[in-house]
């Protein structure tokens, strides 16, 4: 997770260098605030990933001296099938629709997108236990 969190501490150091760049140059507020959202939200990922790097201790990819046969493992869980991706689609595409059309339809939307979401969240909770 070394090269992950250097990765996304390069990608906020540039977002923020932008931002100065452009807030000082442009004087705009909108394309401004846009670079310091993007820093903001990169420095997470990476303040993130320095947590977990730190918590779990170095990966085998970290070390240089690690052999191919270190870093297998199962990649993923990978259900097999869910009623709950194209839920969360309709209700996300009811809410931008929502938003040009009217309130109705975005109420809909998000009463859609809702249980979409809480179903990805909770769907396999219990899958460890």
């Amino acid at each position: 997770m070394k090269a992950e969190t250097a990765l996304f501490a390069g990608v906020s150091f540039f977002f923020a260098t932008c931002a100065t760049v452009y807030g000082w140059l442009s004087r705009e507020p909108a394309g401004t605030a846009a670079l310091v959202i993007a820093c903001l939200m990169s420095a997470v990922v990476a303040l993130f990933l320095w947590r977990q790097h730190e918590k779990a201790g170095p990966l085998p990819q970290d070390r240089k001296d690690a052999a191919v046969h270190q870093t297998v493992g199962p990649v993923a869980f990978f259900p097999p099938r869910s009623a709950y991706p194209p839920l969360a689609a309709l209700g996300t595409a009811l809410l931008g629709a929502g938003v040009v059309y009217g309130l109705w339809l975005f109420l809909l939307g998000a009463g859609i997108l809702a249980p979409g979401v809480w179903g990805f969240v909770f769907q396999y909770g219990k899958r460890g236990t």
